[in-house]
């Protein structure tokens, strides 16, 4: 089979490789996937350079990058029903404590982690659920309902992000949302967001207050715990929740104890990797039934072909997008 990996950490066009392998066969338990896209995340490429927090140095001789994906199931392994050949699949956790992922023709992973895709769903949109939008998911909905409640969901143009908006507005909240210019807010616009601020331009906690009439937000969903702190502290209200799922940009924030504590605040982390197994079960529940309704959209940004899965992780870096990147082996 053709596919894309790397031997050693660094930039993406020194270190990722296009080439032959052999394909892999399924062991008990796992089906055989003919990947037709491969989804790539902000992980996939932090891995793949060795800036990944808390992880050190390449665990695996050869990697296969690329935890997300969809294709079509061609085999199955021992305990899976042979019935589950030809059935349209989206892929998650597939490079995730495993040394090959979805750049390639194939791959080969747990029966459990291919999950039915139906035919209204195309191969470039299932490629995006893994990690975006199961992330989404529990951020929306680990702590009870959010009907009737108000949502600040920071960076409402990432992917995300954009999910999270969708699910918090089909699950009856209002939902307020930060970007940094046009473009972005009709993105997120696109997703249902009801007030959109610009944190360039706008003074995002007095607007919030604003647009609260002095409550504040019941929840905020956080891809910036750090750098985005201080506003969280003065538009979260009193026994409010905040849902971090990142923190790149100030990786060892400083925590203002006192503060969140007179004000009851509840922190919660989301690491999609390690969901609890009712966690990951609801979420494949409530997407099969969204996806089976049409209720959802899915933003593209641009598929690739397989050669290119160097300028793939690139733009991902760059994050000069709008929606996820696709390779397509």
């Amino acid at each position: 089979m053709q596919a894309a990996w790397y031997s050693t950490l660094g930039p993406a066009r020194e270190v990722l490789v296009i080439g032959e392998m052999a394909r892999p066969e399924p062991a008990a338990g796992e089906v055989l996937v003919r990947v037709y896209a491969s989804g790539v995340n902000p992980s996939d490429v932090k891995a793949r350079a060795g800036t990944r927090a808390g992880v050190s140095g390449l665990v695996w001789p050869r990697v296969i990058p690329h935890s997300d994906g969809a294709g079509i199931v061609e085999d199955v392994g021992a305990d899976v029903p042979r019935a589950r050949v030809g059935e349209r699949v989206w892929l998650w956790n597939a490079q995730w404590q495993r040394p090959f992922g979805t750049a390639a023709e194939y791959v080969a992973l747990p029966a459990a982690q291919a999950v039915p895709l139906p035919a209204s769903t195309s191969f470039t949109e299932g490629a995006c659920l893994g990690i975006p939008a199961m992330t989404a998911h529990r951020c929306i909905h680990a702590d009870g309902p959010v009907s009737g409640q108000t949502l600040l969901i920071t960076g409402g143009a990432g992917t995300v992000a954009r999910y999270a908006i969708q699910f918090a507005k089909l699950a009856g909240a209002t939902v307020v949302t930060t970007v940094s210019n046009p473009t972005k807010a009709g993105h997120a616009r696109s997703a249902g967001a009801d007030f959109i601020l610009n944190y360039r331009e706008d003074d995002v906690a007095s607007a919030v207050m604003d647009l609260t009439a002095g409550r504040g937000v019941d929840r905020i969903v956080d891809l910036e715990f750090g750098a985005n702190l201080p506003v969280s502290l003065q538009v979260i209200r009193p026994n409010g929740l905040i849902v971090a799922y990142g923190s790149a940009a100030v990786m060892r924030p400083e925590l203002p104890f006192y503060p969140l504590m007179f004000k009851g605040v509840n922190l919660r982390l989301v690491l999609i990797y390690i969901l609890p197994d009712e966690a990951r079960a609801a979420a494949l529940r409530d997407l099969g039934r969204l996806l089976n309704e049409g209720a959802l959209s899915h933003a593209v940004a641009r598929c690739l072909p397989l050669a290119e899965t160097a300028a793939a992780h690139e733009l991902v870096e760059s994050s000069d997008k709008l929606g996820s990147v696709v390779v397509l082996p």
